[in-house]
C-alpha cells in the first residue's frame, strides 16, 4: 500500500510550457524544505507563494540557482522589499540576478549587503558602488551612520565630507584602513578638515606612512611637522623631500632636520 503522503504529493510536478508546476491544492508550506530541485522550483514560481513563504524558502542555504531566478521572476514577490534584499544576499543568486536587483535596494539595505560575510565579494563591491555614487544626495544622518558603520571603502568615501563629525566618524570606523586615509590625505582638495583630524587621532597619527602623508599636506599645522619629522627616519624625510609639492617653510624645516641629523 503507498503512503498517503505519496498519493498526495507528486514526486515530480507536472510541467506547463515548460515550467514546473504544483496542483493548486499542494499546501506550499509543506515543501519549502524538499529535497528535490523540481519541487522547490515549482514552489518559486507559484502564484500562491506569499511574502512570509518566500522569505522562509530563502533561508535555505541550499536553494537551487533556479529556483533563485523563479523568485526573481515572480510576479507578485519580485518589487518586494525584503525579498528583494534577501535574494541579493543569497550566496547562490547567479549575478545577473543580484546585481541588477543592487541599485533598486534603499541605503541601509546595501550597507546591509556590503557588510554580509556571506556575499560575494564582487557583489559587496557592486553595492558600495552603489552607496559611494548616492552620498552627495543623502541626508547628513545617512552619511553619519554610513560612516561610523559601513564597510570601509564606504567610509574611505567620506573622509572628505564637508561635515567634520561625519569625517571623524569615518577615521573611526573599525573596517577603516591605514591605505584610505594616506589616499585620501593626498586628494588635491577638500582635506583641510581631514589632515588636522587624523593628526588628533591617535591609531593613526603614529604611523609612519600617515606622518609622511601629512608632512605633504599643506594643511597640517606646522606644530604637527615638526613633531613628525622629529619622529620619522632620515630616509622617509628624503622621500617627503624628493616627493612631496610641499610649502616652503615645510621644506626649509625638513631640510633643516636633515642637516642636523645627518652631522
Amino acid at each position: 500500500m503507498s503512503d498517503a503522503s505519496d498519493e498526495r504529493l507528486p514526486a515530480s510536478p507536472p510541467a506547463t510550457r515548460g515550467k514546473p508546476v504544483l496542483p493548486p491544492d499542494t499546501p506550499l508550506d509543506q515543501l519549502i524544505q524538499d529535497p528535490s530541485p523540481e519541487i522547490v522550483g515549482a514552489v518559486a514560481s507559484d502564484p500562491r507563494l506569499t511574502e512570509d513563504l518566500a522569505l522562509a524558502l530563502l533561508k535555505r542555504r541550499d536553494l537551487p540557482r533556479e529556483a533563485l531566478e523563479l523568485l526573481h521572476k515572480h510576479k507578485s514577490l519580485s518589487k518586494l522589499r525584503k525579498v528583494q534584499l534577501a535574494i541579493v544576499m543569497h550566496p547562490r543568486t547567479p549575478r545577473h540576478v543580484s546585481v541588477p536587483t543592487i541599485r533598486h535596494l534603499y541605503t541601509f539595505e546595501l550597507m546591509q549587503v556590503a557588510l554580509q560575510p556571506s556575499v560575494a565579494a564582487d557583489v559587496k563591491h557592486a553595492a558600495e558602488d552603489v552607496l559611494i555614487s548616492k552620498l552627495g544626495t543623502i541626508s547628513s544622518g545617512e552619511r553619519f551612520t554610513l560612516a561610523k558603520q559601513s564597510s570601509g571603502r564606504v567610509a574611505a568615501a567620506l573622509l572628505l565630507d564637508k561635515e567634520d563629525r561625519i569625517a571623524q566618524a569615518a577615521l573611526a570606523n573599525p573596517q577603516m584602513t591605514e591605505v584610505s586615509i594616506v589616499k585620501a590625505l593626498k586628494a588635491g582638495t577638500g582635506t583641510e578638515r581631514l589632515a588636522p583630524a587624523v593628526c588628533r587621532y591617535q591609531k593613526w597619527a603614529y604611523r609612519n606612512d600617515v606622518k609622511i602623508a601629512l608632512l605633504g599636506n599643506k594643511h597640517t599645522p606646522f606644530a604637527r611637522v615638526v613633531q613628525f619629522a622629529a619622529e620619522l627616519p632620515l630616509n622617509a624625510l628624503r622621500e617627503v623631500l624628493r616627493n612631496a609639492r610641499l610649502a616652503p617653510n615645510v621644506k626649509a624645516h625638513l631640510r633643516t632636520v636633515l642637516e642636523k641629523r645627518t652631522k
